[in-house]
């Protein structure tokens, strides 16, 4: 299986291109959208602010 990664700076289409490929059949794992998932669990949301503070909520 390929594997590709996409990175970037904000707004350079990282988004636009992986639904490019989810459109032709391509299985895509969008990390962000799984840890703002993850962080609606109050039981996690507050094991990581008990260890790296509450900045790591704050939005960059």
């Amino acid at each position: 299986m390929l594997t590709i990664g996409l990175t970037g700076g904000i707004a350079s289409g990282k988004s636009a291109v992986a639904a490019a490929l989810a459109r032709r059949g391509a299985v895509v794992f969008d990390a962000d959208q799984i840890g703002h998932r993850v962080l609606q669990e109050p039981e996690t949301r507050n094991e990581l602010v008990a260890r790296w503070g509450a900045g790591i909520l704050e939005a960059a």
